[in-house]
């Protein structure tokens, strides 16, 4: 994910309630000291706001959006959502090389897009068997976590090793 989409990514966790550093750097994947340039450069362009808070346990930094901030991310989320928009009538217009095409020129937004729910997970599995290729190759592994929407989730059982079910009839 390039600079500005990390910049927008944070800006959309933070205006959607998270607003604390660890959870926000978790949900961005990103380091510590790359996200504290981020939220500098956020905080500079008057974004954000970082408040910090002393209670018992010590100072607390809280980050919050100013109305700025929620107004260049609904902006943002519009641009994402028009650039959704293309790619899905490019693909039901049929035309693979303008999709392929279309595809690299908004590479760098394809995990925003996926962060934001902005894309239909199954349309955008039917672009990538319309071109034939992966998604993979467009979207970076990182940027690709919990996709699956647990679908390959076994909530801990041996029912993916042994083929069989575990039962316990409670002797």
């Amino acid at each position: 994910m390039d600079e500005e989409n990390k910049e927008t990514v944070a800006l959309g966790i933070i205006s959607r309630g998270i607003s604390e550093f660890d959870k926000i750097s978790r949900e961005l994947n990103v380091e510590p000291k790359e996200l504290e340039s981020i939220l500098r450069k956020l905080e500079n362009s008057g974004l954000i706001k970082v408040d910090e808070k002393k209670g018992w346990l010590g100072t607390k930094i809280e980050i919050k959006p100013t109305e700025e901030g929620y107004r260049e991310f609904e902006r943002q989320l519009k641009i994402l959502q028009g650039k959704w928009n293309e790619l899905k009538n490019t693909y039901k217009s049929g035309n693979k090389q303008e999709l392929e095409q279309k595809l690299k020129e908004n590479k760098s937004f394809l995990p925003s897009m996926m962060m934001f729910g902005i894309i239909d997970m199954m349309m955008f599995s039917m672009m990538f068997s319309m071109i034939g290729t992966s998604m993979g190759n467009f979207i970076p592994a990182e940027n690709m976590q919990g996709i699956d929407g647990g679908a390959n989730d076994t909530g801990g059982s041996n029912i993916e090793n042994d083929g069989g079910f575990d039962i316990d009839i409670g002797f």
